[in-house]
């Protein structure tokens, strides 16, 4: 499965990773939601996240959403 990866534009350091390059089934209520990047098939994600449970939350509600600690936002 093909990752993409998004910010929220209204709440710092909320990410989301999604299925679909347009992020149809993201949350409206953290967006608008700008895409970040892409990651193919089998490629790690950022900060260590498990793949299968990103691949299994996505499966199951159409996003994972998560979000950076402040200190690591501002770097």
């Amino acid at each position: 499965m093909r990752i993409f990866v998004f910010e929220s534009q209204t709440r710092q350091g909320l990410h989301a990773f999604a299925g679909d390059i347009a992020g149809t089934r993201l949350p409206d209520r953290a967006g608008p939601w700008r895409l970040v990047s892409g990651s193919p098939p089998g490629a790690s994600l950022p900060h260590g996240i498990p793949r299968r449970m990103i691949e299994r939350a996505i499966g199951t509600a159409g996003f994972q959403m998560w979000r950076l600690k402040p200190e690591a936002a501002q770097a």
